[in-house]
């Protein structure tokens, strides 16, 4: 699996839009609606075939608990998920923690995926872990706004750092990513236009 996108939430997508473009120093485009599970976003292009989503829950969803644990989601809007890309989740998916295995068929628009929805919402280690998808279609970040921004970091800190480490050895090689002792929480750091920025 490789990363796919990460994923900013918010109690409004406005706090989530302003929370992610304060820290890139770049503006959001247009998204959708998400009907399965009442939310929407806003997506902006990063470097290296990445994106970033702002989401929130928008409407009644069709199914509960949410994705993403967004039935609960309280406070500043900050960075509470990131998303890996599977060519074969069926394949794959076995990798994952047990609770991370059961997948979903989503579809916004033309867009067309399967993702890892856990069935109470929750990723395992507090949300901390990766949601997994595997595309149907044309992946969209080529489509979005540039932002010119390229993910440098992504630090994971969790109580049992060691688990999780060991868990994420099994699906992903990637030198961005760190596990960090502490707790539960994720950042992200970027190269901008602007210079080196931060998104927590």
């Amino acid at each position: 699996m490789i990363l796919d996108h990460l994923a900013v939430a918010g109690e409004t997508l406005e706090e989530a839009v302003a929370h992610a473009e304060e820290a890139l120093g770049a503006a959001l485009g247009p998204g959708g609606s998400h009907t399965r599970y009442g939310t929407h976003n806003r997506l902006i292009g990063l470097e290296d075939g990445l994106y970033l989503e702002a989401i929130d829950i928008e409407a009644e969803p069709q199914e509960q608990p949410r994705w993403f644990d967004l039935d609960r989601f309280k406070g500043p809007a900050r960075l509470n998920n990131w998303i890996l890309r599977s060519e074969n989740l069926e394949t794959e998916k076995p990798l994952l923690p047990l609770l991370a295995q059961r997948h979903v068929q989503m579809q916004r628009g033309d867009l067309r995926w399967l993702m890892t929805v856990p069935a109470n919402g929750l990723l395992p280690y507090d949300n901390i872990f990766p949601a997994a998808l595997q595309w149907q279609a044309e992946p969209p970040a080529g489509k979005l706004p540039r932002s010119h921004c390229r993910l440098t970091r992504l630090i994971l800190s969790h109580p049992e750092a060691k688990d999780l480490h060991a868990a994420l050895d099994r699906i992903l090689a990637d030198p961005r990513v760190a596990v960090e002792q502490g707790k539960p929480a994720m950042l992200a750091e970027f190269d901008t236009p602007h210079g080196p920025r931060v998104l927590r």
